[in-house]
């Protein structure tokens, strides 16, 4: 195990600067990027167009200005082109707003996904199975901004069971925290609990035709007994890895477009306002926060399915 953790710790820490780096480089070579034109305006003269390059450093190397940019964020002093305001506290602020939106999103969908599927393999092939799937497709191919533009348009503005968007602290009102999240929540689970419970159906009933589960019905199981204690076991672990993966990722910015229907100012906004005006600094940090994150979600589902399934450790 230690030796699948030094692996894990090794290709994370290559993964995260390629990315780092491809991401620079990409803003590097957009036409119009040069972030000092952006900074010092429209009526700016040459001389002050000049003064801010050499203030920021936007007159040396690419690789220079690559390793002053990674000094900056590991020491905690990135800020931002446009905004001039460190981009660590900006990332602070939206933080919250982002792990409360996917924390909940994905314990919906992952308790619903699994539900679901255990029920369509109990029923397979019977209505209640064919209903299911359909309404499993159906979240899958629903456009995000188009669902979550429906819930806004008529669960808050119409009937006005809930607030119109924004974000409240947890800390501050609970209950206020739990109504403005309930309809993000919503939609991105939605989007997610097909995919996740056709995953698990698929897996459980490559289990159910084993061989241990054709002993364990010579022995006198119950069909739930055979599904639940021995079956799910074994068919849950790519569910784990899928929803690890989707985790990460929606806290990495995979919910800008939920964020910004809903105007939870999160991270995927804080992105999404960066990416518009070509702001470096910012989209360099979300972009390594995101590989961070989705490498030590993806090493913690590792261990979780090791600690599941004897032969994955025995790998390791």
């Amino acid at each position: 195990m230690i030796r699948f953790l030094l692996r894990k710790l090794g290709a994370a820490t290559v993964a995260v600067f390629s990315i780092s780096i491809l991401t620079f480089f990409i803003f590097q070579i957009i036409p119009d990027g040069d972030p000092a034109l952006r900074m010092a305006g429209r009526l700016a003269s040459p001389e002050d167009i000049a003064r801010i390059r050499h203030q920021w450093g936007f007159d040396q190397s690419l690789p220079v200005q690559y390793g002053q940019m990674m000094k900056n964020i590991f020491t905690g002093n990135v800020v931002s082109y446009t905004q001039q305001v460190n981009v660590l506290s900006q990332l602070g602020r939206g933080l919250p707003a982002t792990l409360s939106l996917a924390t909940g999103a994905c314990l919906l969908w992952v308790v619903i996904g699994v539900a679901l599927g255990v029920i369509t393999v109990l029923y397979s092939g019977k209505w209640v199975d064919r209903l299911l799937m359909i309404f499993a497709l159906a979240g899958v191919s629903l456009p995000a901004y188009l669902l979550g533009a429906v819930l806004l348009y008529y669960l808050s503005y119409r009937a006005g069971f809930f607030p119109t968007g924004g974000y409240v602290p947890l800390t501050e009102h609970p209950l206020g925290w739990a109504k403005h999240l309930i309809l993000p929540w919503t939609t991105l689970s939605i989007l997610a609990i097909g995919t996740h419970s056709r995953v698990l159906r698929a897996e459980l009933l490559e289990q159910l035709s084993s061989d241990y589960i054709l002993a364990a019905r010579a022995r006198g199981l119950t069909e739930w007994k055979i599904l639940l204690h021995h079956a799910l076991r074994n068919a849950i672990p790519p569910v784990i890895s899928l929803w690890g993966m989707d985790f990460a990722a929606t806290i990495g910015g995979g919910a800008i477009l939920i964020e910004s229907i809903f105007d939870l100012h999160g991270i995927g906004q804080y992105a999404a306002r960066s990416i518009q005006t070509l702001d470096v600094p910012p989209v360099l940090v979300i972009v390594m926060f995101a590989a961070i994150l989705v490498v030590l979600v993806g090493t913690a589902t590792d261990l979780i399915i090791g600690w599941l399934d004897p032969q994955v450790r025995q790998h390791s």
